[in-house]
């Protein structure tokens, strides 16, 4: 393989390794040669016992001298090439094996970008290749979580314009046979309403999750934009026979936010607890701490059960047994696009219940102060 357009092809990585430990080897070899060479005839004359030590006194050497230099140096050599042996087997077992690890990663990540999201890759001894493999798997996991949600996603939007689009087909269908009048047509006209509700929220759940939501924050008195948006609302709620009271501070009580996206929520909460309340009413509490401004919306409707306080916030999900009058169109993903508003301004949305029949509480908080991050 030649990278970075040089001339001479690069070694493969298990030649690399096995060429260093053999260098490391024979570098040490030569260095303990060298040493004992030098350092065992000095060491010789040194302790042989006698006159003069090792020496002779006439030339300085003697022949006990030069057998033990030469046994010395024949015994370093075949231990020099006994452990470079030694050394290069090692090293190519040690080059192989981890080569052997490298290549299991390697295989995983291309089974995983093949689009097999349940490979697992085995993790190996080493430690770093170890690390290596458990980001890998989960990153698999991730993926295929992801890809879960994206199957999930599209049969529930083909789902959800099934119903739109059978209604229309039908109608066009029966003015056409002359069944129906030509006034017929609003019902068309609501059905196509609704479908583009469902694009026009399907385009923001995804600018939500991407953190892609195009917001304006500004100073804004979350109290004042309540009472607008219950003022509002109102008149659905008293023709339902309903109490709708909001409980406001003695104070303004200042967020740093997008105005029209809160005002989105709040609709989307009151909505979503008219339709669920029959008798009783809903009521509005905001309250301000230091760093976070908290609004409660509290119904007196058909509850949630244990199951369902996380599951509301999936898209598309309904609540089993939930009472949906005939003008009930919302696109079922409401309540994903408030909590990815909420946390797209670094706040948050939950949902809490006592139980099914008692009523449910839904508690947005928005960050008080203009220097807490903002996803845009």
């Amino acid at each position: 393989m030649n990278l970075g357009g040089s001339r001479f092809p690069v070694p493969s990585l298990t030649t690399r390794l096995f060429v260093s430990h053999l260098l490391v080897a024979v570098v040490g070899a030569l260095v303990t040669f060298a040493v004992v060479r030098v350092a065992a005839p000095a060491l010789f004359d040194e302790r042989a016992p006698g006159p003069g030590g090792g020496r002779n006194r006439t030339n300085g050497s003697s022949p006990l001298r030069e057998v033990v230099a030469d046994a010395v140096t024949t015994a370093l050599l075949l231990g020099v090439l006994a452990g470079v042996i030694a050394a290069a087997a090692l090293g190519l077992l040690a080059s192989r094996r981890l080569l052997r690890s490298l290549r299991s990663v390697r295989s995983g990540t291309r089974a995983i970008a093949a689009g097999d999201y349940r490979h697992r890759i085995p993790v190996p001894p080493e430690v770093e290749l170890a690390a290596v493999a458990t980001d890998v798997n989960d990153l698999a996991i991730r993926l295929a979580d992801t890809e879960a949600r994206r199957v999930r996603l599209l049969s529930e939007v083909a789902h959800e314009m099934r119903t739109p689009l059978t209604v229309i087909d039908g109608y066009a269908e029966g003015v056409l046979d002359g069944v129906f009048a030509p006034a017929e047509l609003v019902q068309i006209e609501t059905e196509v309403g609704r479908l583009r509700r469902l694009a026009d929220d399907l385009s923001t759940l995804s600018r939500a999750e991407e953190g892609r939501l195009d917001l304006h924050p500004a100073d804004v008195d979350l109290s004042g934009l309540v009472v607008q948006v219950t003022g509002r609302l109102r008149p659905q709620f008293d023709d339902a026979g309903l109490t709708l009271t909001v409980h406001p501070p003695s104070r303004p009580v200042v967020v740093w936010a997008d105005a029209d996206r809160i005002t989105q929520v709040l609709t989307n909460l009151l909505g979503n607890a008219l339709a669920a309340t029959e008798t009783g009413g809903v009521s509005i509490d905001i309250t301000a701490g230091r760093d976070v401004a908290t609004v409660t919306v509290t119904d007196t409707g058909e509850g949630l059960d244990r199951d369902d306080v996380e599951r509301i916030f999936e898209r598309f999900y309904r609540v089993p047994s939930r009472r949906r009058g005939e003008h009930d169109l919302g696109s079922g993903i409401g309540l994903t696009i408030s909590r990815g508003i909420a946390r797209a301004h670094g706040g948050d949305l939950s949902a809490d219940s006592p139980g099914r029949g008692h009523g449910s509480r839904f508690t947005l908080q928005l960050p008080t102060r203009s220097d807490h991050p903002i996803r845009r």
